[in-house]
């Protein structure tokens, strides 16, 4: 999931196809693609690329419902992956074409699709696929431990010398808090 996340992110922020003319033709139908930004690119994909990406980080250090809600997301962000790539495949080529066409180029150019555009294809079935299985299955994955967790009891540790360690050291010997930290004990 990680990775189709990462290389929709990626694929969604390229261009889909590339402009190609004949001989000598060519330095001019690059000077007009380099100029005319965001013919032949899916912004959405990019941005749904990134959304996904997040829902994986978060399903990674989640549990319980907000596990299961994150793992929903992200695959709604699978499915918008897949819509919006089969939208691109079906649009992009007759926008980027009306757009060169415009242009005063030489005959006998062509617009090719990048391998980028491949690349978004197979991150969208990723993640679609990734997204179901995540759905289906995000109960029974390990969650991290809750070591790292703020505590939830209302006491507060005291150690040997009868100091009760809070939040608020602001009353304490600032000698203390130091002695504890040289000792290996977390005063906070």
């Amino acid at each position: 999931g990680v990775l189709g996340a990462g290389l929709a992110a990626t694929a969604g922020h390229r261009a889909w196809l590339a402009l190609v003319a004949p001989g000598p033709a060519q330095a001019s139908a690059d000077w007009f693609w380099q100029n005319n930004q965001g013919i032949g690119q899916v912004p959405l994909f990019g941005a749904l690329g990134l959304v996904s990406l997040a829902c994986w980080g978060v399903l990674l250090v989640s549990r319980g419902v907000w596990r299961r809600l994150v793992a929903g997301l992200g695959l709604l962000a699978g499915i918008g992956l897949s819509a919006t790539w089969f939208t691109g495949l079906a649009t992009v080529r007759d926008v980027a074409e009306s757009q060169v066409a415009t242009a005063a180029l030489a005959p006998g150019w062509s617009l090719e699709w990048t391998p980028w555009f491949f690349a978004a294809g197979l991150a969208a079935a990723l993640l679609l696929c990734t997204g179901v299985v995540a759905v289906l299955r995000v109960t029974r994955w390990p969650a991290m431990g809750s070591r790292y967790d703020a505590p939830t009891s209302g006491s507060h540790p005291v150690d040997e010398s009868g100091v009760h360690w809070d939040t608020d050291l602001s009353e304490t010997d600032p000698m203390q808090v130091w002695k504890a930290i040289d000792e290996g004990r977390d005063p906070t």
